[in-house]
């Protein structure tokens, strides 16, 4: 055999498609971990900042990497219940019973149909969805990182208004949840901490209360879409990042408090704008 056709061999050993897949697994682990400990400093799970990874670095389209970015979710909400369920201040939480059941109610209706809404709109609609999204959520980051840890709550605390108010926040969390496959946290967290008063570990309670079933209903409406028919990207992305999600958030947030985590929203807000640009502008 000659030197040339062994060099042909070899390369196309590299380039199989086992290979190609592990290499695709690695990278996906690799750059879940980063993600997951820079969300844990401030108590998110970085789904936000996944999405461009899943729809730039991982090369899915806009509509694969949305329903990916659910299960991975949902595997870092599951974990993080798990782990925190000793702590969960589920007694706190009972006192913001009635926002919570209003909350989760808009949130899973509207999950229901934004899955349905993304598989109408056209590619470049969707990204454009997505890139407004993300550019408000960073904006959000970065306006939260200048306002004090603690202010009055914004609703009164009169039942109906907090249901009301709960269910239009949650119809908007939902869809939100639904077209960017997050699980909602950087929005329902300061929600709670911002308009009903909750204190940042209550707010955590609460956000996972809302966050699974809201996530559940919108995996199951892809689901049902066929978005998820093909097993591939569930074995080489979705659990080797769904794995270093859950071991990133373990590091983040056993470093919370080292670095000022209003500081880091503000950073994080403003590269959450820039990498959502980068990967979505096209739309």
């Amino acid at each position: 055999m000659t030197y040339k056709a062994t060099e042909t061999k070899i390369n196309s050993l590299h380039c199989s498609p086992s290979n190609v897949a592990a290499r695709h697994a690695q990278l996906a682990f690799l750059t879940a971990i980063p993600i997951a400990v820079l969300g844990g400093l401030i108590g998110l799970g970085g789904a936000e900042f996944r999405l461009p990874v899943l729809a730039g670095l991982l090369r899915y389209s806009a509509k694969q990497a949305v329903p990916l970015n659910l299960a991975i979710s949902l595997i870092t909400l599951l974990t993080a219940l798990v782990i925190r369920s000793g702590a969960l201040s589920l007694g706190a939480a009972a006192s913001y019973s009635g926002p919570i059941v209003a909350m989760t109610g808009g949130a899973m209706l509207a999950a229901f149909f934004g899955a349905t809404l993304a598989g109408r709109l056209s590619m470049s609609k969707f990204e454009r969805i997505i890139l407004t999204l993300l550019v408000a959520i960073g904006l959000a980051l970065i306006v939260e990182g200048f306002l004090p840890e603690w202010i009055p709550a914004l609703i009164p605390d009169i039942a109906l208004a907090r249901a009301a108010a709960g269910l239009l926040f949650g119809l908007g969390i939902g869809l939100v949840s639904s077209l960017l496959g997050v699980a909602g946290g950087e929005l329902i967290i300061p929600t709670f901490v911002f308009a009903f008063g909750a204190d940042i570990k209550t707010a955590g309670t609460c956000s996972l209360l809302i966050g699974i079933p809201t996530v559940v209903i919108g995996l199951i409406r892809y689901a049902h879409r066929g978005a998820l028919a093909d097993s591939a990207p569930l074995a080489r992305t979705v659990a080797p990042m769904g794995i270093g999600s859950v071991i990133g958030a373990l590091i983040g947030g056993s470093l919370a408090g080292v670095a000022p985590a209003s500081l880091l929203k503000v950073g994080l807000g403003i590269i959450l704008i820039i990498s959502a640009a980068r990967v979505f502008r096209r739309g």
